[in-house]
C-alpha cells in the first residue's frame, strides 16, 4: 500500500476554489503527482474546539462559512463521502494520547478542507474526515495531535494540515491579487522554509518568539498549527520541503510543504 506524504497546505481565501493563480495551478496538478490515497484526514484552521475530535459523519456536508464572495463559491457543493469506521479508528488513535477525544457525526467539511481538495480530488470520490485544532492548547500540542494521527499513513491514508503560512487579514486591502508582496511576508515564510528544511522543530515550536514578524504574521494562531499537525503526521525521519511557494493578495502566503516518506517532525 502506498504511503503518502503529509502535507501542509496554505488555502488562502476561498476564492482559490475558482481564481486562477499559482497556487490554485498547483493544487490542480498535486492530487496526480500523489496518486489517489484510500482516505483523506485533515486538520483545519476552521475547526476550533476545546478537545480533539473526529468527524464520522457517512455524508459530511459541504460548509460554506464565509460571506461577500461571488455567488459561485456559495453554490459550490463538495459531496465527498465519510467513512464512520475509520472514524472511530482515528478516534481511537487520537484518545490514547489524547483521552478526552470525541468523535463528532454531524458536522461536515469546512472551506479550510474542501477548497483545496476540490482543486486536487475535484471528482469528490475519496472519503474524507476532519480533524478539530484546539487552539489554547498551543503548539506542541498539534504536534503530539499530528503524531497520534502518523500511523493513518501506513494504511494509505492522506494526511493533511491546512492553515496558512501567513494570515494577517488586517493588512488584506481588498483582495487586489497585484498587491506587491510586503517585505514581512517574505522574511517569515523564508525564515519558516529554513526552519522546516533544517529540521528545526523547536524553532517552529517556538515560532512566535524566534520567527521574525511571526507576530505580525500570524496576530492569531489558528492558521499556523495545522503546520505543526502536518508535522507531526510526518513522524520521525529525514527534512521535509517547501513544494510550492507563492503570495496572494500581497500578504497571503499560500506556501505548501511535504513531509516525506521519512521525517524529521516527533513530538
Amino acid at each position: 500500500m502506498s504511503e503518502f506524504p503529509s502535507l501542509f497546505i496554505s488555502h488562502g481565501a476561498p476564492l482559490l476554489a475558482i481564481q486562477d493563480g499559482p497556487a490554485h495551478r498547483f493544487l490542480r496538478g498535486l492530487g496526480t503527482q500523489l496518486g489517489r490515497p484510500a482516505a483523506i484526514v485533515i486538520a483545519s484552521a476552521h475547526w476550533e474546539t476545546d478537545a480533539p475530535l473526529v468527524t464520522t459523519s457517512a455524508m459530511p456536508p459541504t460548509i460554506h462559512d464565509f460571506s461577500g464572495f461571488p455567488p459561485e463559491l456559495h453554490q459550490m457543493l463538495y459531496p465527498a463521502p465519510g467513512d464512520p469506521a475509520l472514524g472511530e479508528h482515528v478516534h481511537e488513535l487520537l484518545a490514547t494520547a489524547f483521552p478526552d477525544a470525541h468523535v463528532d457525526p454531524v458536522r461536515g467539511l469546512d472551506h479550510g478542507a474542501w477548497v483545496p481538495l476540490a482543486l486536487m480530488y475535484p471528482d469528490a470520490g475519496i472519503p474524507v474526515l476532519q480533524v478539530s485544532i484546539q487552539t489554547e492548547r498551543g503548539a506542541d500540542h498539534h504536534l503530539k495531535l499530528g503524531a497520534a494521527l502518523a500511523p493513518l499513513r501506513s494504511e494509505g491514508v492522506l494526511l493533511i494540515g491546512s492553515g496558512s503560512a501567513t494570515h494577517n487579514l488586517r493588512d488584506v486591502r481588498g483582495f487586489n491579487d497585484q498587491a506587491p508582496t510586503a517585505a514581512y511576508v517574505t522574511t517569515f515564510t523564508d525564515w519558516l522554509s529554513a526552519v522546516i528544511e533544517g529540521g528545526r522543530t523547536d524553532d517552529l515550536v517556538h515560532y512566535l518568539e524566534r520567527g521574525p514578524d511571526a507576530g505580525r504574521s500570524h496576530p492569531t494562531a489558528e492558521h499556523f498549527l495545522p503546520l505543526l499537525v502536518a508535522c507531526g503526521m510526518g513522524g520521525p525521519g529525514v527534512p521535509a520541503r517547501r513544494i510550492h511557494s507563492s503570495v496572494t493578495f500581497g500578504v497571503v502566503a499560500m506556501d505548501i510543504f511535504a513531509f516525506g516518506e521519512r521525517t524529521w517532525c516527533s513530538p
